[in-house]
């Protein structure tokens, strides 16, 4: 089965607007969660009930041993790839360009494949550090 991790995007299109059901939960996806795309979703949950809704989800994913973040080796690969985007002029200043290459960095560690509804930031990084990219319609 194919292993997933989903960008932020497309959580916040699920959980706002029930957008991408299919992938959210279908069958044919191993789904986790990446420490930094959960990290993200909390920083933009504003109200309690936003709150107790992620405390649900990332409940089941710590339930299910399916959460995974940055080893050491990642985040030395994160520098090597941030170095080469330098050098191919993209500007590494925002914080959001370097969390999308931990979660692709990540995902790739674990064999797994990144799906976004925003793939400008992870076609540069691909191009910089190959990784399994599916870009989703809005």
């Amino acid at each position: 089965m194919k292993k997933a991790i989903f960008d932020t995007n497309i959580w916040v299109g699920w959980l706002r607007d029930g957008l991408h059901e299919e992938l959210m939960a279908g069958r044919e996806l191993t789904r986790y969660l990446s420490t930094v795309v959960q990290m993200e979703l909390r920083a933009g949950a504003f109200t309690a009930r936003a709150g107790r809704a992620l405390d649900g989800l990332f409940g089941v994913y710590h339930r299910v041993n399916r959460i995974v973040g940055p080893s050491l080796q990642v985040f030395d690969q994160c520098g090597r790839t941030l170095k080469t985007l330098r050098r191919r002029g993209r500007g590494i200043r925002r914080a959001s360009l370097v969390n999308d290459v931990l979660i692709a960095v990540t995902a790739r560690s674990i064999g797994a494949t990144v799906f976004t509804s925003d793939g400008s930031d992870f076609e540069a990084i691909n191009e910089a550090f190959s990784f399994d990219l599916e870009i989703v319609a809005h």
